[in-house]
């Protein structure tokens, strides 16, 4: 375990400065947009085309990863686009260059296959699952020091500061994965049929599916119309920028005890279905509340589905994957949440536009029990087939 996390270093560093890079301006993106008279239905679409160009590409760069098993080239590339897409948004300060900048944001964050398949090869098969907390606790750090950064900083150098922060960090990120010397080797027979076999088992669409639901929650609340909420409350950039590190400090701490013995005090079902509920809870609550201190409360919960709730349904899609199919698997895995993080946001503008943000909200909280519903069926009927 010592000599992995060693040989794992540069990578998660990579990692750290990566998710850095691609976050940074998140805090403040949709109040941003929106002091610029943009529509709820335009930021929305601005949110969800993040999630839209990871759709259509995280299940190509899944195959292509397969097939080569290069996947140092995609870290690359991952890290080059990152850097890119602020130089787009300093470039154009304005909803359209936002819309071009997230498009390539998430061409960045499609590459994502190759940095978690890479990284659980220096693990064996018994610690998947923690090396799947690992990296996602390494993200979440990423993420949080990035908003820490901007809450602090936010207004002092604005929009377009925050933005060169975010090229810079693309650009460290970029020199270290040139600096690579890891690249994944698994020699195997490939085989279609083999493959096609292993992306329709029903587990890791299953898994997938409930992803997609945790994702396009976490994407259109926490990431965008939550902090909106908060700026129509009368809530300071400061205020906004706290939000959002209450959210991913609670992510780091939750992702830091899915790699804990600690986890162990509750089975994995309990953890999933527990989670979906709170997720419910806080769309619930969120658009009800008329005070900025209790929305900073609130973050805490969808922290627990980002460091624990999607860490395991990242680890339970996964894990009967065979090593051939892993990086294509992957992939299908990525692309189908990419898909809640693309309609979900854009779903909340348009409710929210017809009727009400706390309609809006109350139809997420609805997905999010349909969620917890069908994890219950799965796992009653997996007990009763395993006795």
């Amino acid at each position: 375990m010592k000599s992995a996390k060693k040989k794992s270093y540069l990578l998660l560093c990579i990692v750290f400065f990566f998710w850095y890079a691609q976050y940074i301006y998140i805090p403040y993106q949709t109040p941003y947009l929106a002091a610029m008279n943009i529509s709820t239905t335009m930021i929305g679409m601005v949110v969800s085309a993040y999630g839209f160009s990871q759709l259509f590409l995280r299940l190509p760069v899944g195959l292509l990863a397969n097939v080569k098993e290069k996947h140092k080239i995609f870290i690359v590339l991952g890290t080059f686009f990152a850097g890119i897409a602020s130089v787009i948004r300093i470039i154009e300060p304005n909803g359209t260059g936002f819309l071009v900048g997230n498009i390539i944001s998430g061409f960045a964050s499609a590459m994502w296959i190759s940095f978690m398949v890479l990284f659980l090869g220096f693990y064996p098969k018994s610690k998947k699952g923690y090396a799947t907390s690992l990296i996602i606790m390494v993200n979440n750090l990423g993420v949080f020091l990035a908003f820490l950064t901007s809450t602090l900083l936010y207004d002092y150098i604005h929009m377009v500061g925050i933005c060169v922060l975010s090229c810079f960090s693309g650009l460290l990120a970029f020199i270290l994965a040139i600096k690579l010397k890891y690249p994944e080797k698994i020699h195997h027979d490939f085989n279609y049929h083999l493959l096609f076999s292993a992306l329709c088992n029903r587990k890791l669409l299953f898994f997938s599916f409930l992803a997609l639901i945790q994702q396009g929650i976490q994407m259109s609340t926490t990431m965008s119309f939550t902090n909106q909420i908060l700026s129509d409350l009368g809530g300071s950039a400061s205020s906004i920028g706290i939000s959002s590190i209450v959210y991913m400090l609670s992510s780091v701490l939750f992702a830091k005890l899915g790699a804990t013995k600690w986890i162990n005090l509750m089975r994995i079902s309990s953890w999933v279905i527990l989670s979906f509920l709170l997720l419910a809870l806080y769309c619930i609550l969120v658009p009800q509340v008329s005070s900025v201190y209790n929305i900073l409360l609130l973050q805490i919960i969808p922290g627990i589905g980002t460091g624990i709730l999607f860490s395991f349904l990242n680890f339970e899609a996964m894990i009967d994957v065979p090593s051939y199919a892993r990086s294509a698997a992957m992939g299908l895995f990525q692309a189908i949440y990419a898909l809640g993080m693309t309609l979900f946001p854009i779903i909340v503008g348009i409710i929210s536009l017809k009727w009400s943000m706390i309609i809006a909200y109350f139809a997420l909280a609805g997905i999010a029990i349909i969620g917890a519903i069908l994890s219950m069926i799965y796992w009653l009927k997996f007990r009763k087939q395993t006795t």
